[in-house]
C-alpha cells in the first residue's frame, strides 16, 4: 500500500506572508511585522491610526485570497520533493482557506506544476487528517504543516501520523519554536524528503 502524505500550502509549498506584507504595504499603507506569527498584533498603519482588529485581518486576508494568490512563489525544492515522493505515496494539499477558495488554489499550484488533490478547510486539521486516512485506507500518513496548533489537533485525532513541523519563511523560521507535538522541526524540503521517505520506506505507524 501506497503511503499517503497530507500537506500545508502556505509557508510549506508557497511563501505567503513575505507576499502578503509587500501587498499590505502596497494597497493598504500597513506595515507587516511578520516575525510576530500572529498576523493580527502584527500590523500597523503607517499613519498612526490604531492597527486593524481581528475582524479587519480576516478581511484584509480574504482580499489576498484570491485576488492577490499570483505573487506567491514556490518554496525551494518543494516541486521536486513532493514529485518524488508521489512516487510511493498519494500526495493531498489540506489547506486552510475558505471553500471559495478551492479552485483557485488548485490552479495555482497547477501553475507550478503540482497537480495533487485540495481540500480546504477551517479550524483544526487534526479531524479532516483522519478523515482522509480513513478514505486511504489507513496507511502510513505523514503530515507537514507550519502551524503548532494543527499539529496538536492531529496528535490528538490522528496519532498514528508521523507530524512535520516546516517554516518555509526564513524570517519567521528564526522566531518561532518547534511545534511540541511534531515529531521534527525541518525547515528544508531536501532534508524533509529524505525524513518523509524513510517513513514510508519503514512502513510503521507513529
Amino acid at each position: 500500500m501506497k503511503g499517503l502524505l497530507i500537506c500545508d500550502c502556505d509557508e510549506v509549498l508557497l511563501h505567503m506572508v513575505r507576499h502578503f506584507g509587500v501587498w499590505l504595504r502596497e494597497a493598504h499603507d500597513i506595515t507587516f511585522a511578520i516575525e510576530n506569527g500572529d498576523f493580527a498584533n502584527s500590523m500597523t498603519r503607517a499613519n498612526g491610526a490604531p492597527p486593524p482588529t481581528r475582524d479587519e485581518m480576516w478581511a484584509l486576508l480574504d482580499g489576498f485570497f484570491p485576488n492577490e494568490m499570483s505573487r506567491q512563489t514556490l518554496v525551494p525544492h518543494a516541486r521536486e520533493a513532493l514529485s518524488a515522493l508521489s512516487d510511493v505515496a498519494d500526495v493531498v494539499i489540506l489547506t486552510n482557506l475558505g471553500d471559495h477558495n478551492r479552485q483557485p488554489r488548485i490552479a495555482q499550484l497547477l501553475g507550478h506544476d503540482m497537480d495533487y488533490r485540495v481540500e480546504t478547510n477551517q479550524g483544526g486539521k487534526g479531524n479532516p487528517v483522519a478523515r482522509l486516512m480513513s478514505e486511504f485506507g489507513n496507511p502510513v500518513t505523514v503530515f507537514v504543516d507550519d502551524l503548532a496548533v494543527h499539529h496538536t489537533s492531529v496528535a490528538t485525532h490522528a496519532p498514528a501520523v508521523h507530524r512535520l513541523h516546516m517554516i518555509s519563511e526564513p524570517d519567521l523560521a528564526r522566531h518561532m519554536p518547534p511545534a511540541p507535538d511534531a515529531h521534527v522541526r525541518i525547515d528544508d524540503w531536501q532534508v524533509a524528503q529524505t525524513w518523509i521517505a524513510n517513513r514510508f520506506a519503514a512502513g510503521l505507524p507513529a
